[in-house]
C-alpha cells in the first residue's frame, strides 16, 4: 500500500519499551503504514510496551477503517505487547480503534496526553480478560 510520501515515523527506546511518534496526514494508507513499520520494529527489539504518539492530520478514519487495519495486523506480533496509543489532537474516533484492538486481543488503550499514557503503560492494570 502506498503512503503519499509525507509519513514520518520516529522510533527510541522507552523506559517501558518502544516509543513512536508518527505524524503526516492521517490517510488509511498511512496508518496501516506506520502500523506495519511497528510490527516490525517489536518483531525485532521485542518490547514489552509501545508509546504511540499519533500526530497524523486529517478526517478521522471510518469504523470500518479501523477495523480493517485491526484485522490486517492480527498475528502480526503486537500481541505480547502493552500499546499506548496517544492522540493529542483529540481521539476523533479512535475508541474504535481500541475496541477493535482489544476484541483481537490486544492490550491497548488510547489517550489524549502522553503522561497519562505513559503511566498506564508503566503501571496500569492490564487490559486483557481473563
Amino acid at each position: 500500500m502506498e503512503t503519499d510520501g509525507s509519513l514520518i515515523i520516529r522510533t527510541a527506546q522507552h523506559r517501558a519499551g518502544l516509543r513512536v511518534e508518527v505524524s503526516g496526514p492521517g490517510t488509511y494508507a498511512n496508518t496501516l503504514a506506520y502500523w506495519r513499520s511497528i510490527a516490525a520494529t517489536v518483531k525485532e527489539q521485542r518490547p514489552r510496551g509501545l508509546l504511540l504518539i499519533d500526530k497524523t492530520t486529517g478526517p478521522a478514519l471510518s469504523d470500518a477503517e479501523w477495523k480493517a487495519l485491526v484485522e490486517s495486523m492480527t498475528g502480526e506480533g503486537l500481541e505480547n505487547v502493552r500499546i499506548a496509543h496517544v492522540k493529542p489532537s483529540g481521539l476523533q474516533r479512535l475508541e474504535h480503534c481500541e475496541l477493535y484492538a482489544r476484541e483481537a486481543g490486544l492490550a491497548a488503550r488510547v489517550f489524549m496526553e502522553e503522561s497519562v499514557a505513559d503511566l498506564w503503560l508503566r503501571h496500569g492494570l492490564s487490559v486483557r480478560s481473563a
